[in-house]
């Protein structure tokens, strides 16, 4: 209820501000301070009576009690009225034993004085009023449990306990139950947004197969079968025997032939069992185009069966006609018809066949060249639905799907850092302007805060604790600690006149501390494009500092040693529980340091230049860095300087980045924020490019990254980059030179 109370005081002086209520607003905050509630904070209630105990000031506290009464347990049931008159008489003891254990005997008779006449008719007083005449009355068995440090605390948590439970329960006006109300509805619409990003990732799916449904679709070539084959089903195994010994000179002749060959007029032979595989109906036809990878060596493989088939066909064909004559006589009737009507369609095909094949027999000269010319037709059409749907099997599916990318554009310079806060819902950007920017993306981008820093600002990063708060590193040598709700500064810390670029802020997961990276003053501007363009390198080679401070008290803790000469540190990152610390210098070292003894554990020699940004890997049992020489290392924390992997990058991923305008004007911006960001399970990075952000597989046996998927989206280099894994769906964000950040949110497709 206290911070209900908090929370609607504000909103009404922001009310009263909005209308011009200046008076009100005044009195309103006379009130406040005046407040004899405490804003129904429990502890500054019972604070303020232990005071005024401590202070002997008797008619404060029965006043400050009685208000207490009116105002509040006046309004309970009567049930309660015992415990109130409890929790009084307590309270009165609390203070004569504080008057007797303090020696301010007459403080005691003091308030016996006064109180006389209230309690002199009850019972529970009458032993009391001998107190202050006992010479040791701690020892007197009646007021020896009232001396006792056991009954004084558990006086003052019961108190604490009822005043608690009371406010709890008591009624409140329908304002105050708007921070609930705002609270359920931010619940409602985390859930909405989570069921929102479930249907498109749905729809998305949804409309892949059905994309990839039309393309095999699209690919199988639709054969009409002659009405003839259509009634196949309908022939006995005699029929299907002799069918098989027609086609089965044509195996004989050819190693390929197509499933129309087998219904061509051939010379009667014994039967071949398997001739049906080749014979097919609409939809095992379907299943052959779509099938294993090879149809042809199949239907060979059928075909070689036929024919050793057919070796003693002709006696199992008399045994047939002399078993069943009338019978067999009817079916041949019906094979003679099915006959004529093959003649007739094919007709037109033979003529065709003729010229391109040599005639090897006079009784098969009119059917032969017909059977292979449809036969390499059918062949072809196939092979190529087959090859296209093994393309369409073989495809890799994307590991991400694009669920929607959104712009920020409230900045008008370029971004120089970019974070997401731990709960995955915040993001605080900032500019070279020294323009903060603290604004949410759920369920729509709206800006939280805003604020302009006089001094230049270097560097930024997010409280791990009340996340609400940020730490920002100035150009002049200071610390700022922002509270982004209440919109001001909460206090400002001077780090050291001599190294005024606070270049690197590292908060620890605890929240207990954070590391502050400060370097003397470069000798080039961090825009000045014609120390590169000349062949500069190294604007960071200056002297630095690494200190640590503690983030309660905002004072420094311990100064860390680098060897082997102090060097200006650009970035800094802890590992999941904060033990371990990794360094990025400007002299190209990557440093690790053990938090626990406060030293540093190993170091090696990682960049030929300077190193730009650092992160643990997933296992963290290795670390990344990219540099000045573009390269991307990943390196074994186990082994000082051991490479497990390392790859080039192009220079529009690792920095300087440059920005081409009109008539020749380039601006220049070295790295400041984070150049690469990881997924929730270190399988793949974000890093930046001149278009937008890209995503790599990471995978250590591969000697070149392998690119996944282009954000795009950016009309200028991306210069940092950040991937939050907090909420369900990952949400990437790329900052741009041209103020512009992309928030692209995608679903992770697990195989």
């Amino acid at each position: 209820m206290a911070a209900a109370a908090e929370r609607t005081d504000e909103l009404v002086r922001e009310y009263l501000l909005f209308r011009g209520f200046t008076a009100a607003l005044k009195q309103l905050d006379a009130e406040i301070k005046a407040d004899r509630e405490k804003g129904f904070r429990v502890d500054k209630i019972v604070d303020q009576l232990q005071q005024f105990v401590q202070s002997y000031d008797l008619s404060a506290l029965r006043d400050y009690w009685s208000y207490l009464d009116r105002r509040l347990f006046s309004r309970l049931e009567d049930v309660y009225r015992p415990t109130v008159n409890k929790l009084k008489t307590s309270l009165f003891r609390y203070y004569l034993v504080h008057t007797v254990q303090t020696g301010r005997n007459d403080k005691a008779q003091e308030f016996f004085l006064k109180q006389a006449s209230e309690l002199q008719n009850q019972a529970e007083w009458k032993d009391w009023f001998v107190l202050p005449f006992l010479p040791a009355p701690d020892s007197n068995p009646t007021f020896a449990t009232y001396f006792s440090r056991q009954w004084a605390d558990t006086f003052i948590v019961s108190l604490h306990n009822f005043l608690s439970v009371l406010f709890q329960c008591m009624p409140v006006p329908v304002i105050l139950n708007f921070e609930a109300e705002c609270l359920r509805s931010s619940l409602i619409q985390e859930e909405n947004e989570s069921l929102r990003h479930k249907l498109f990732a749905l729809q998305a799916e949804s409309s892949r197969l059905k994309k990839e449904e039309l393309e095999v679709e699209e690919a199988v070539v639709h054969h009409k079968l002659p009405a003839y084959v259509a009634n196949m089903d309908r022939l006995g195994d005699s029929e299907l025997d002799m069918t098989c010994s027609q086609r089965s000179t044509a195996h004989s002749l050819q190693s390929r032939g197509g499933f129309l060959s087998s219904f061509l007029s051939q010379s009667k032979k014994g039967p071949s069992r398997p001739a049906h595989a080749s014979g097919a109906s609409p939809t095992q036809t379907g299943s052959v185009l779509l099938g294993k990878k090879e149809p042809t060596n199949h239907q060979s493989a059928k075909g070689k069966d036929g024919t050793v088939g057919c070796k003693d066909g002709k006696s199992h064909f008399s045994g047939l006609v002399a078993g069943e004559s009338s019978s067999l006589q009817q079916r041949q009737k019906r094979l003679q018809e099915h006959g004529k009507e093959r003649k007739e369609l094919l007709s037109k095909g033979t003529f065709q066949g003729q010229s391109t094949e040599k005639k090897t027999d006079i009784s098969t000269a009119e059917a032969e060249p017909c059977s292979e010319l449809h036969a390499e037709q059918v062949e072809t059409s196939t092979k190529m639905p087959t090859s296209s749907a093994e393309a369409v099997g073989v495809r890799q599916e994307q590991p991400f799907i694009v669920l929607s990318q959104e712009e920020y554009g409230e900045h008008h310079s370029s971004i120089m850092y970019c974070r997401v806060d731990c709960s995955g819902r915040r993001v605080a950007s900032l500019d070279v302007d020294g323009v903060i920017k603290v604004w949410s993306f759920n369920p729509i981008m709206q800006t939280k805060a805003s604020s302009i820093s006089k001094s230049p600002l270097l560097s930024l990063e997010w409280a791990t604790k009340r996340d609400r708060l940020l730490l920002l590193g100035s150009g002049v040598g200071t610390v700022r600690l922002y509270d982004t709700e209440a919109k001001k500064n909460l206090c400002e810390i001077s780090i050291d006149e001599d190294m005024p670029r606070i270049l690197s802020l590292a908060c620890s997961p605890s929240g207990a501390s954070f590391v502050c990276s400060a370097a003397a003053q470069s000798p080039i501007s961090h825009m000045d494009f014609s120390a590169v363009s000349s062949g500069g390198k190294s604007m960071n080679q200056v002297p630095g500092k690494l200190l640590l401070w503690d983030t309660k008290t905002m004072k420094q803790q311990l100064q860390f040693s680098l060897e082997p000469e102090p060097i200006a540190i650009n970035c800094t990152a802890f590992n999941h529980n904060g033990n371990l610390l990794v360094t990025g210098a400007a002299d190209g070292i990557v440093r690790l340091f053990d938090m626990q003894q406060h030293e540093c554990a190993m170091s090696w020699k990682a960049h030929d230049g300077e190193v730009y940004s650092v992160e643990f890997s997933y296992d963290e049992n290795t670390v990344y860095s990219i540099g000045e020489d573009g390269k991307f290392i990943q390196w074994n924390i186990h082994k000082s300087g051991l490479k497990v992997s390392e790859y080039d990058l192009p220079s529009e991923a690792t920095g300087p980045f440059v920005l081409s305008g009109y008539s020749g004007y380039k601006q220049v911006q070295f790295p400041r924020g984070r150049l690469f960001a990881f997924d929730s399970e270190g399988n793949y990075m974000l890093t930046c490019s001149s278009t937008g952000g890209v995503i790599f597989k990471l995978n250590g046996e591969e000697k070149v990254l392998e690119s996944c998927l282009s954000l795009g989206g950016h009309r200028a280099p991306v210069v940092t980059v950040d991937w939050s894994t907090a909420m369900d769906c990952g949400t990437c964000l790329t900052a741009s030179m041209d103020g512009k950040i992309k928030l692209t949110t995608l679903l992770a497709q697990k195989s």
